[in-house]
């Protein structure tokens, strides 16, 4: 179990009295990782791979063990399969312009993917003259996997999933998936943005080809995430950037390029923001992804049940915790969800997501609304922000008459 009252202690933002439950946009940051970025910018600000000196040495060693712990967090065979990132966004760009396309290869994707794992696989459609089949959820947000296996033929290059949604917090059967694509010859890429930071993920058994995750909603930095390539698949991506770092050897005539991580890391990265993810993943490790699963099932269990009984407010998503994220989607009567948002943020200090949640598609065609209000939680809420929570949406409620 995680002691909420020791952890919340690490971060001083709520110590303000704030109530913070926008962690599916952006989780807040403990002191621990604050500090490993401090302890880089105080003792070994220096570049990497670019020197001999022990400032140099240090500041590449670090980088590269953040590499490690980041694979060993998702169980990939080696720090040479994950490269260091920006975001979610990033690492998808990387595969949808790595790869060869021809024309009529086909792309599978889905309605619940956010907008990272949708408009890329639009503009394949556009440049290469791929096809694209989307592949619908029931009104939960959940898939019948007769669905993918409809959808999957054999001119199927790859298949596109969120392996949570960001807009309503179910979890897709993304082994299942793998397996359909996989028997059928298929690549198969996983946005984990919003699962990495909420439960065990293991690249090994899921199986995929590819994976991407943001630092930022798992306690790390902004600016920092990763990509996972399964190690034969790292030849089939060109790399979107080349250059200093990313080479084996240079001449006048040609260039060659190195392998692993260092491929994909063109130029000096942002080396702060690496270590900081590493010490994140530590620090995740140390609590136990099982606890932050269990916790968080609690809380999701209470926030779903405790909004669908209130009059007038609408929730979205699967009823049962055990196929959702302590993330819900509502609304509230005819309220706009970002005067609800306002007002929660105004009376309370409590702090929210409103909007279309990058997730147009799934507002259009599984909520049927412009957007929503999105509660989402994490490791430092507790019962009690939870309930003030609930009795504000109530008194907000009652208010409509």
């Amino acid at each position: 179990m995680l002691d909420v009252n020791k952890i919340r202690m690490e971060y001083p933002i709520l110590q303000s009295g704030v109530i913070y439950m926008d962690s599916a946009a952006s989780s807040l940051t403990p002191e621990p990782v604050l500090d490993k970025m401090t302890e880089f910018y105080h003792q070994y600000r220096a570049n990497i791979d670019r020197g001999i000196h022990q400032l140099s040495q240090r500041a590449s060693e670090e980088y590269a063990l953040a590499h490690e712990k980041v694979a060993r967090f998702l169980n990939a065979k080696s720090d040479e399969d994950v490269v260091m990132t920006r975001n979610t966004t990033e690492g998808l760009n990387i595969v949808a312009n790595g790869l060869k396309w021809n024309k009529g290869d086909k792309i599978v994707a889905t309605v619940m993917d956010h907008h990272s794992n949708f408009i890329i696989w639009q503009r394949v459609k556009q440049r290469h003259g791929a096809k694209l089949e989307i592949v619908r959820p029931n009104e939960q947000g959940l898939f019948n996997l007769t669905d993918f296996d409809r959808a999957i033929d054999d001119s199927t290059r790859l298949v596109a999933i969120p392996h949570v949604s960001n807009a309503i917090g179910s979890i897709a059967p993304a082994r299942d998936i793998v397996k359909i694509a996989a028997s059928k010859g298929a690549l198969t890429v996983i946005d984990a943005a919003q699962s990495v930071p909420h439960m065990k993920v293991d690249v090994r058994e899921v199986d995929c080809d590819f994976l991407a995750f943001s630092g930022h909603k798992m306690c790390g930095p902004t600016g920092s995430g990763g990509l996972y390539i399964k190690g034969e698949m790292a030849e089939q991506i060109e790399p979107s950037y080349i250059g200093g770092g990313t080479i084996q050897d240079v001449s006048l005539g040609e260039y060659q390029l190195t392998s692993g991580w260092r491929r994909f890391e063109a130029g000096t990265p942002a080396i702060a923001e690496g270590i900081g993810l590493g010490r994140a993943v530590d620090y995740l490790t140390q609590l136990g992804m099982e606890n932050v699963r269990t916790h968080e099932m609690e809380l999701g269990r209470k926030l779903y049940e405790g909004l669908k009984e209130i009059e007038k407010v609408k929730v979205y998503g699967p009823e049962d915790p055990e196929n959702r994220v302590a993330l819900t989607s509502f609304n509230v009567g005819d309220l706009n969800p970002h005067d609800v948002a306002l007002a929660l943020d105004v009376s309370k200090k409590i702090m929210i997501r409103s909007g279309h949640h990058c997730a147009l598609p799934t507002m259009k065609e599984i909520i049927h609304a412009d957007g929503t209000a999105r509660a989402s939680l994490y490791i430092y809420n507790s019962v009690e922000e939870v309930e003030v929570l609930l009795s504000t949406m109530e008194e907000i409620a009652r208010s409509l008459g």
